[in-house]
C-alpha cells in the first residue's frame, strides 16, 4: 500500500439539487434506512408501472411480421424465460443491500471503474427505450392533433423532466394514480377482439409473416427474433433501481418483501412477455384491418385496429388510443428519464470527480434521446436492439454468474462492496467476461463467423460471459474484488442479526430513530453506517459520496492493481517490465494507452455505424466494399492525428495537473508541519499548567476525602460505641436481673404449695373442730376467708406468669447482646429475629392512634449459620425499627379509622439454597421513592425528618453483611406495597473461617 501522506481536509459543500435527497434520491449512494418509507405494495406498483413501455408491443409487431408466428412465440418465451431467471438473484441482493444496478455491478465482479462500462450500457437501454417511447408518443399526438413529428419529439421530451426532478416520490404517486387507468385500457381491446372474432386467433397462429420458411420453425429466423428480444435484458436494471426502496427484511414481513422482490424485479417479464405477444397478436389484426405492413409494426396503429372493436366512431377510437398511449408513454418514460439519470451520474462522477447533480443528467439523458429521434431511431429499431442486446446480455450474464456461481462457492465475497475506498478500479472477472464476450458476440452478429453464428450472438454472449466470469475468479482466486477490508463489514453483518451497528472507529457516532449514524469528516453530514468508509489519507470516516468525488488523495488507501498476480499473465508482465518499460516513460505510456483506448472506440463506433447503413442492401455489399473502406479510410486517417493530439494533449493536461497538485500537496505539508509543530508546543505549554492544576486539585480531593472519610469513621465508631455500650448495658441489666427473678420464680412454687397446705388445714379443722365462737365468726366474715381461699391461688398464678415473661424478656436480653458467647459461632437464625421481636414487642402492640402490627412469618427449614449472631441482631433490629417507624409515619398520616381497613403487617420470611440463606424482611408502608433507593446504604442519608435519625443505620448494617459476612444487602420494592430488604449470608463464609484462624482471641473464645 502507497505511503498515507496526510491531505489537509476541506469541507465539501455540495450545491442545492445534490443536497437535497429529494431531488438527488441517493443516486450515487446506499438508500438509508430513514428513505426507505413506502410499502412493499407501493414499491412493488412503481416498479411494475414501468411495464408500460408500448416499445414492448413494437419489439413483437415487428418480430412477427419478419419472423411469423412461430419462431416469434418461442423466441420471446424462451428469451423471457431467460430473463426472469436471470433477474431473480440481482433483484434478491439489490433489495436485500437497498442499492442500485451500478452499485451491485461494482460488487460483482467488475470493479469501481470497471463498472462504468455497465453505466454506458444501462444508459444506453434508457435513452434508446426513451427516444422509442416518446417516439411513439409523438406518432399519437400527430394523428390526433395533427402535429408535426418533429415538435412532437420536443414536446414528448420536455413534458418528462419536471416529473423526474423529484424522483421516486413523484414517480409513487404517479404510477398509483394512473395503474387502474393504464390496465384498463390495456386489456379492454383483447377481451372484445376476443368476444367478436375469436377465430382471429387461429389465423394468426398460422402467420407466417416475411418469413421464408411460413409458419413453420426456421431456426436462423428463430435466433434473429431471440436477439432483438434479448434486448429487454437491461430492464432489470430499472427494476432495481426501485427496488432498492424496499423495506429492510424482517421476520414479519418475509412474506410480502419476498413477494414483492420477486414481482417488482424479476416478475416485469412476465407482464413483458404478455405484451409482446399481444403486440404480435395487435400488428396481425392490424394487417387484416387493411393496415399497411410498415404501419402495422407501430403501437398506434395496432391500438387503432385492436379498439375499433371496442368503440363505433373513429373519432372515439383515435381519442382512447392517444389517452392509452400518452399515459402508457408517460409512465415508461419517467422510470427511463429517472433510470438514466442515475447511470449517467454514476457514470461521470468516477471519470470527473464531479457531481452537479441527479438533474443534470437527466437533463442530459433526454436531450441524448431527442437527438435519437430526430434522427429516426424507430425506423432502425430492429437493428439498433439487436447490436445493443449482445452487449447487454453479456453484461447480465457476468454479473449472474457471480451472484449464484462464485459468491456461493465463496470466490468472491459473499456481500456486495460498492465504496470506492474498499474496491479496485478494475476487476478481471466481470469486466473481463463481459468486454471478451461481448467482442466476440458483436463480432458474431455482423457476420463475421456465418449466418448461424449471427443469429445467435446473444446466446453466444450470455453462455461465454456465464463461463468465464466463475473461471476468471477461480484463475485469480478472487484477488482483485477487495482492494482493502471494510473496517465495518463485520458490524454491518452484526445489524443484520441483531439490529444494532456500534461502530469503534474515528468518527462521532450518534443514534437517531434507533440508526446509528456517523459524520463524514469532509462534507460533515451523518449517515448510516453501510455508506460509510475509513479513510487513511484524510484520517477520519468518510461517506461514499465524498469518496467517490476526491480527486486529490488518488487511492493511496489501497494498493494498485497488479495483473501480474495473476499466474498466467506473470509471463507477459516480466516481459514488459525487462524489455520496453525502460525504454518508455510514464508520459509516453499513457499517452499509448489513452490513443489505443479512443482510437479503437472510434473504429469500432465507425464498423457498427457502416453495418447499420449497409445492412439492409445485401446484393450490393460486393460493389460497396471498395467504396465503404476507400471512405473509411479518408475519414478515418485523419481522424487518428486529431484524436493522437488530443490524446497528447490529455497526458500533457493530465501531468501538469499532477504536478501542480503534488507541489500544492508539499507545500500543504510543509505548512501543516509548521502548524503542527507550533500547536505541540502549545499543547505541551497548556499540559504543563495543566499538570500543576491538576496535581493541586489531586492533592485537595485526596486531603479532601481524607478527611471526609475521617468523619465518616468518627460518627462510624461513636455509632458503634453507642451499639456497643447498649449491647454490655443490656447483658448487665439482664445478668443481674436473672438472679433475683430466678429466686422469685423458684420460690413461687414453694409458696404455692405452703398456701395450699394451710388452707387445705383449715378446711380440716374447720370440718373436724367446729365452734361457734362470736369473734371466730366475725373475724372469719371480716377477712373473707373463702374469697382469700379462692384468690390467693389466682394471685399465685399471676406472679407465676408475670416472673416467666421477665424471664423471657431476661433471655431474649442476653440473646440479642450475646456478650457471654463466642464472637463467631454457628447459630439459628430464627432465634436471633424472635428475640429482636420480643424486644421490639412493645412497638408492635395495639395504641390509640393506629392497630397492632401483624408479624407474618414464613420460616424455611434452616441450618445454622456460621456468623456473629450479636452484630445480626442489630442488623435484624435496625431494619425492623425503620419498618415500623415507617409504618407509624403512614399511621400518623391517615385521617380516619376508616383507612385501617388494610392493616400494618411486616413480613418476615427465610429461604435456604446450597451455599446460601436469606432473610427478607418486608413491611405494607409507603416504601421508598425511586429517586432515593441507590442512596440507601450511603453514610449520614436518611429519609426521616431532622432530629430522628442520624443515617447510619442502614450503612452499618451494610458493613455488618458484607464487610464481616461477606454477604449481600440490597433493596427491593416489597410484594406488599412497602419497602422490602433482602440479607444474604453464606452458610459458611470463608472469609470467617480464615478470620477464626487468623485471630487467637477468637479461637480462645470459641
Amino acid at each position: 500500500m502507497a505511503k498515507n501522506l496526510k491531505i489537509l481536509k476541506e469541507r465539501r459543500e455540495y450545491n442545492t439539487w445534490v443536497a437535497n435527497e429529494t431531488f438527488e434520491d441517493y443516486s450515487l449512494r446506499y438508500a438509508p434506512k430513514s428513505f426507505r418509507k413506502w410499502s412493499e405494495f407501493i414499491v412493488t406498483n412503481t416498479a411494475l408501472g414501468g411495464i408500460s413501455f408500448l416499445a414492448l408491443e413494437a419489439i413483437g409487431g415487428s418480430l412477427v411480421i419478419n419472423y411469423g408466428f412461430f419462431n416469434t412465440f418461442w423466441a420471446i418465451s424462451l428469451v423471457s424465460a431467460l430473463i426472469f431467471l436471470a433477474g431473480i438473484p440481482i433483484a434478491y441482493y439489490a433489495a436485500k443491500y437497498n442499492i442500485d444496478m451500478d452499485l451491485l455491478t461494482r460488487g460483482a465482479g467488475f470493479g469501481y471503474i470497471g463498472s462504468t462500462i455497465t453505466s454506458v450500457i444501462y444508459a444506453s437501454f434508457t435513452f434508446i427505450f426513451f427516444a422509442l417511447e416518446a417516439a411513439i408518443m409523438a406518432q399519437a399526438l400527430k394523428l390526433y392533433m395533427n402535429l408535426p413529428l418533429q415538435w412532437g419529439y420536443l414536446l414528448c421530451s420536455l413534458i418528462i423532466i419536471p416529473m423526474v426532478f423529484y424522483g421516486v416520490t413523484f414517480i409513487n404517486r404517479l404510477q398509483l394514480w394512473t395503474q387502474p387507468l393504464w390496465l384498463i385500457l390495456m386489456v379492454m381491446p383483447y377481451l372484445f377482439v376476443l368476444h367478436r372474432e375469436p377465430e382471429v386467433i387461429q389465423r394468426w397462429m398460422e402467420f407466417g409473416g416475411n418469413s421464408p420458411s411460413g409458419a413453420g420453425f426456421n431456426p436462423l429466423l428463430f435466433g434473429a427474433a431471440a436477439t432483438v428480444s434479448f434486448s429487454l435484458t437491461a430492464q432489470l436494471g430499472e427494476q432495481v433501481d426501485y427496488l432498492r426502496f424496499l423495506p429492510d427484511l424482517q421476520p414479519d414481513n418475509r412474506r410480502r418483501w419476498w413477494v414483492a422482490a420477486m414481482a417488482a424485479g424479476p416478475g416485469w417479464i412476465v407482464l413483458g412477455w404478455a405484451k409482446q405477444i399481444g403486440g404480435a397478436f395487435l400488428a396481425f389484426l392490424a394487417l387484416e384491418h387493411g393496415i399497411s405492413l410498415t404501419k402495422a409494426k407501430e403501437p398506434v396503429y395496432m391500438y387503432l385496429a385492436g379498439f375499433e372493436d371496442v368503440f363505433k366512431t373513429p373519432e372515439m377510437v383515435l381519442g382512447v388510443v392517444t389517452l392509452f398511449v400518452v399515459v402508457s408513454q408517460i409512465k415508461i418514460n419517467v422510470t427511463n428519464a429517472y433510470a438514466g439519470s442515475l447511470a449517467w451520474s454514476n457514470f461521470f462522477s468516477r471519470l470527473t470527480h464531479n457531481h452537479p447533480g441527479r438533474v443534470v443528467w437527466l437533463i442530459f439523458n433526454v436531450a441524448i434521446s431527442l437527438l435519437l429521434m430526430e434522427l429516426g431511431v424507430f425506423q432502425t429499431l430492429e437493428a439498433v436492439l439487436g447490436l445493443y442486446s449482445n452487449v447487454a446480455i453479456a453484461w447480465i450474464g457476468a454479473l449472474v454468474a457471480d451472484l449464484i456461481i462464485n459468491k456461493p462457492l465463496g470466490w468472491s465475497p459473499s456481500y456486495i462492496e460498492f465504496k470506492r475506498a474498499h474496491l479496485y478500479n478494475i476487476n478481471p472477472v466481470g469486466f473481463g467476461a463481459t468486454v471478451i464476450a461481448s467482442l466476440v458476440a458483436i463480432t458474431a452478429f455482423v457476420g463475421t463467423w456465418g449466418e448461424y453464428a449471427q443469429a445467435y450472438s446473444p446466446f453466444l454472449a450470455l453462455g461465454l460471459a456465464f463461463i468465464l466470469s466463475p473461471i476468471l475468479a477461480k484463475l485469480t482466486g478472487g484477488r482483485f474484488y477487495i482492494a482493502r477490508a471494510n473496517p465495518y463489514q463485520s458490524q454491518i453483518e452484526a445489524s443484520e442479526v441483531i439490529g444494532m451497528i456500534t461502530p469503534t472507529l474515528n468518527g462521532g457516532v450518534r443514534t437517531l430513530d434507533n440508526r446509528n449514524l456517523i459524520d463524514c469528516c469532509l462534507c460533515e453530514q451523518s449517515y448510516e453506517v453501510p455508506d460509510m468508509a475509513y479513510c487513511p489519507v484524510y484520517e477520519g470516516s468518510i461517506c461514499s459520496l465524498c469518496c467517490s468525488l476526491d480527486s486529490r488523495c488518488h487511492d493511496r488507501c489501497k494498493p494498485p492493481l497488479q495483473f501480474g498476480e495473476i499466474r498466467i499473465l506473470q509471463p507477459l508482465q516480466a516481459a514488459f517490465e525487462s524489455k520496453i518499460a525502460p525504454h518508455l516513460d510514464r508520459k509516453l505510456l499513457r499517452f499509448l494507452g489513452a490513443f489505443t483506448l479512443i482510437s479503437s472506440v472510434t473504429g469500432l463506433l465507425f464498423v457498427v455505424v457502416a453495418y447499420l447503413g449497409l445492412k439492409d442492401l445485401p446484393e450490393q455489399w460486393p460493389q460497396l466494399n471498395e467504396t465503404f473502406l476507400t471512405l473509411f479510410f479518408a475519414l478515418y486517417a485523419p481522424l487518428l492525428v486529431i484524436l493522437g493530439i488530443a490524446a497528447w494533449w490529455y497526458v500533457l493536461s493530465e501531468e501538469s495537473r499532477e504536478l501542480a497538485e503534488e507541489e500544492l500537496a508539499a507545500q500543504n505539508q510543509q505548512l501543516a508541519q509548521e502548524i503542527e509543530e507550533r500547536q505541540q508546543a502549545q499543547q505541551k505549554l497548556e499540559r504543563l499548567t495543566q499538570t500543576l492544576e491538576q496535581r493541586v486539585e489531586a492533592r485537595t480531593e485526596e486531603l479532601s476525602q481524607a478527611l471526609h472519610r475521617l468523619k465518616d469513621t468518627q460518627a462510624q465508631l461513636v455509632q458503634t460505641e453507642k451499639m456497643s455500650g447498649l449491647g454490655q448495658l443490656v447483658a448487665g441489666v439482664a445478668h443481674e436481673i436473672n438472679n433475683p427473678v430466678n429466686f422469685i420464680y423458684g420460690n413461687l412454687v414453694h409458696a404455692n404449695d405452703y398456701i395450699r397446705d394451710l388452707l387445705d388445714f383449715i378446711r380440716l379443722y374447720e370440718q373436724n373442730c367446729p365452734t361457734d365462737d362470736l369473734e371466730v365468726q366475725q373475724r372469719r366474715e371480716e377477712i373473707e376467708l373463702e374469697f382469700i381461699a379462692e384468690d390467693i391461688v389466682k394471685i399465685l398464678g399471676s406472679l407465676r406468669v408475670g416472673a416467666e415473661r421477665i424471664r423471657e424478656i431476661v433471655s431474649s436480653l442476653r440473646n440479642f447482646s450475646r456478650l457471654d458467647e463466642a464472637e463467631v459461632k454457628p447459630v439459628d437464625l430464627h432465634e436471633g429475629i424472635e428475640s429482636t421481636l420480643t424486644i421490639l414487642g412493645n412497638r408492635l402492640k395495639a395504641r390509640s392512634d393506629r392497630p397492632e402490627v401483624e408479624i407474618i412469618r414464613d420460616y424455611a427449614l434452616l441450618p445454622e449459620v456460621l456468623c456473629h449472631a450479636g452484630s445480626l441482631n442489630q442488623v435484624f433490629m435496625n431494619i425492623l425499627v425503620n419498618a415500623l417507624d415507617a409504618l407509624e409515619e403512614r399511621d400518623r398520616q391517615r385521617e380516619s379509622q376508616e383507612s385501617y381497613e388494610h392493616p400494618s403487617q411486616i413480613r418476615i420470611s427465610t429461604e435456604f439454597e446450597t451455599d446460601w440463606v436469606r432473610v427478607i424482611i418486608e413491611d405494607n408502608g409507603p416504601g421508598i421513592p425511586e429517586p432515593v433507593q441507590s442512596r440507601i446504604f450511603d453514610p449520614f442519608f436518611t429519609t426521616k425528618p431532622i432530629g430522628k435519625g442520624t443515617g447510619l443505620g442502614m450503612s452499618i448494617c451494610y458493613q455488618i453483611v458484607t464487610e464481616k459476612h461477606g454477604g449481600r444487602l440490597y433493596y427491593q420494592p416489597s410484594m406488599m406495597g412497602g419497602a422490602g430488604f433482602v440479607i444474604q449470608l453464606p452458610r459458611e463464609a470463608e472469609a470467617m473461617t480464615q478470620r477464626l484462624c487468623a485471630n487467637p482471641r477468637t479461637q480462645q473464645a470459641s
